[in-house]
């Protein structure tokens, strides 16, 4: 399980400890609450109101003397699961822009700042210099999962606008289907990856790398501007 647990130290720099700007520590926190809505969203239509509730429901007016027929029934769970799964698409253009944020943040940021040289950078250390080998391969790892779960996301705002947009796309039903289903396998895999995550990041707080979470909120030790991932 070590491999991963977020290190507070800076491979360029093991002495030090990592630095987080504000831009970084707005969309990982926004992020995350964007995320928790979207998935609550679906947990609520998934449960209260699935069609197979409607029974429930006229059971419940039948019992406190209003009548409605199972049609009726359906079309309320049907016009509520309506109203919910409207939240989730604003949820979705949420998510869209805090990854165009990010985008354009990594555009921005100073070169060994950006996800991809330090991908490269972990790379070298571990197989060519053989430099802090295994700060180098705990790097190495957690950066590609960040670029997974990047990638995840990419993946889940085209489909989630694909769909939001089904009317106007001109996408044929088969084919939006498979987009639905695409969609909904990558929410699984963002919710692995949140598990993976938060467990590490538990590990990591009763180890040596107590703080982090402090860290991630008000920037680090010395709390310079600085772009990094994670």
């Amino acid at each position: 399980m070590a491999i991963i647990e977020p290190k507070r130290a800076d491979i360029s720099s093991p002495q030090k400890n990592k630095r987080y700007s504000r831009s970084l520590r707005f969309w990982h926190w926004a992020n995350t609450l964007i995320i928790c809505g979207s998935l609550l969203t679906v947990l609520v239509n998934s449960t209260l109101l699935d069609r197979s509730q409607a029974t429930f429901l006229k059971a419940e007016l039948q019992q406190s003397g209003t009548a409605i027929t199972d049609q009726q029934a359906r079309g309320f769970t049907h016009s509520m699961e309506d109203q919910v799964w409207g939240i989730h698409i604003y949820f979705g253009y949420a998510l869209a822009a805090l990854l165009l944020f990010r985008i354009v943040s990594e555009i921005f940021s100073t070169k060994k700042s950006k996800l991809f040289v330090k991908l490269k950078s972990a790379y070298t250390d571990y197989f060519i210099i053989k430099k802090e080998r295994e700060l180098a391969m705990h790097e190495l790892v957690v950066k590609s999962l960040y670029l997974f779960f990047y990638l995840l996301l990419l993946i889940m705002v085209t489909t989630g606008l694909l769909l939001a947009f089904e009317d106007s796309t001109g996408i044929s039903t088969d084919v939006n289907h498979s987009v639905k289903e695409i969609h909904g396998f990558c929410m699984y895999l963002i919710l692995g990856f949140i598990t993976v995550h938060v467990v590490g990041v538990f590990l990591a707080e009763r180890k040596d790398s107590k703080g982090i979470i402090s860290d991630m909120v008000n920037g680090g030790e010395d709390n310079e501007q600085s772009l990094c991932i994670f």
